[in-house]
Order: structure tokens, then sequence, then C-alpha cells
């Protein structure tokens, strides 16, 4: 994929990359503080490796440096949260200060949505905390719709909006 700033790829995570996957989705998740105290959720961030394992990482990257990443889950991965047996699911889409603003989470929501399309799914799902606005707008925008009735807590204090796009 090629935006008119800078043109990046999106593809699977190589393992020696892990490590700056994790620092990256921390980085992103951290510097519009949506890393709740005390929650843990930073480690989970930061385990790239393992979601290379139970699940797909992809990372957009310009060939140099790594721009942004998202979690696929097919259904009964480790890391699938609200999919049925029907859906994808991504999750833990971050994209990096100096990648904002050039459409990577766009560019990697459109890969997710790719991707369930690829594998016969008929719809894709997602999870976001409620104050995750920017986000809510990108996906809004690409025709994800509002399922309140699958919306749900983790923890207390922390609500996370259901959101579906059917394929």
């Amino acid at each position: 994929m090629t935006t008119d700033r800078t043109p990046f790829t999106i593809r699977l995570a190589e393992p020696a990359e892990y490590a700056a996957v994790g620092e990256l989705t921390v980085e992103a998740y951290a510097n519009d503080g949506f890393i709740p105290a005390n929650s843990g959720y930073g480690d989970t961030l930061r385990a790239a490796a393992d979601r290379a394992v139970r699940a797909e990482l992809w990372v957009a990257t310009d060939g140099t440096d790594l721009l942004g990443t998202v979690t696929y889950c097919v259904p009964g991965s480790f890391y699938g949260e609200i999919g049925q047996p029907h859906e994808g699911e991504f999750r833990m889409l971050g994209v990096s200060a100096k990648a904002r603003g050039l459409g990577v989470g766009t560019a990697l929501t459109e890969h997710c949505i790719a991707r369930s399309r690829d594998l016969g799914f008929t719809h894709v799902v997602m999870s976001s905390a409620d104050y995750m606005l920017p986000a809510h707008r990108i996906y809004e925008r690409l025709g994800f719709v509002r399922v309140p009735e699958r919306d749900w807590s983790p923890r207390p204090g922390v609500h996370l909006y259901a959101y579906s796009l059917a394929l």
C-alpha cells in the first residue's frame, strides 16, 4: 500500500521484530493514556511473540521502521474476545507516534477486513474502549456499526464497545 505521504507495506511480523512490535504497541497505547493503571495491560500489549504464536501478528512498515501493528484473531484464537465462529476479529491495533496521520491505522483495519473476507467470514468484529474516540471514527468511516448488546467490561472501570462489519 502506498499513501500520498509515506509508502508502507503490511506483512506478518518477523520473529526478530517481536520485541519492537511489543514496544510499539505499548508506546501507542501509553501515549494516548490507554493503559489503565495497575491493569497489567502493558504486559499483554508487550507480548507480541505470544500473539504471533496464538493469533496473527501483522505490521505496517516503510521498509526501515515499524509504523503500526494489529493482532488478527480467527475463531478459537486465544486472543479472541467477542468473535463468533463466522467472524474474524482484530485487536491491539497501534500506530507509532511518528506515523500518526499517514493512514496506517486505516490500512491495518482494511487489512483485517480483507483477511476476514479471504477466510470466508461473514463479519469482522472488534472491541474498542469507550474513550478511544479517534479509533471509533476510523471504524465507523469504514462501515463498522456499534453492537451494544455485545459491549463488555474486562474489569471494573473499563468499558469496551463492540463493533461489527458485515462482509
